[in-house]
């Protein structure tokens, strides 16, 4: 939000100065709370142990305790804790019945009205009613969104007129690197299948 309200600042041809009292919010040493600690949660954790974040975690399954020692990860077998806790929450989880709307008004509610919502699994992870009012209503400051249902939004949606939320057009892995490694990883899963050897990326194991 800080980034790309800045940039607009920038090359506004209405800007004829910085102002200096306009501040955005500081990540190092905030606490990052990860929900789905797969292997894309894991490494969202490696990266923000580079901003000296506290990393917060919680998962169907705890990790094993040298991984979470490698990244500085806490468990938090209950959601509740983490969602109070956090400064910033990512969402990070496959969609699933369990994980429809997994966000909604009570989560919402519990989160710190400075925290920020993040998500870059799918729309339907949150109920995207309960966010409206809740960034409206000022019960969380800011969201940030690579996924949202459907996609694209209407264009009338109530999300794209707020000033707390930024929308990106799912491009979380839109680059030409990962696209081909997307595809290669497809088509090995593919041979596996065919010679009848393990599933190296299956998503439901045995």
């Amino acid at each position: 939000l800080y980034f790309h309200t800045g940039c607009h600042i920038a090359m506004s041809p209405d800007t004829k100065y910085f102002a200096v009292d306009w501040l955005g919010v500081e990540v190092t040493r905030a606490t990052l709370g990860i929900i789905g600690m797969g292997s894309i949660g894991y490494k969202v954790a490696q990266r923000a142990r580079a901003f000296n974040m506290r990393v917060l975690y919680h998962n169907r399954n705890r990790r094993r305790k040298e991984e979470e020692e490698a990244v500085g990860a806490h468990y938090c077998a209950k959601m509740e804790d983490l969602l109070q806790q956090s400064d910033f929450i990512m969402l990070v989880v496959n969609l699933t019945p369990e994980t429809h709307k997994l966000i909604g008004k009570k989560e919402l509610g519990l989160m710190k009205p400075t925290a920020t919502l993040i998500n870059i699994s799918r729309g339907a992870v949150i109920d995207q009613d309960a966010l409206v009012e809740a960034l409206q209503n000022k019960v969380i400051r800011a969201a940030a969104l690579d996924v949202t249902y459907p996609e694209p939004l209407p264009r009338d949606h109530p999300l794209l007129n707020l000033n707390n939320v930024i929308i990106t057009p799912h491009i979380g892995t839109a680059t030409v690197q990962a696209i081909h490694m997307m595809a290669e990883e497809a088509i090995a899963n593919m041979l596996a299948v065919l010679n009848d050897q393990p599933i190296p990326s299956e998503v439901f194991p045995k």
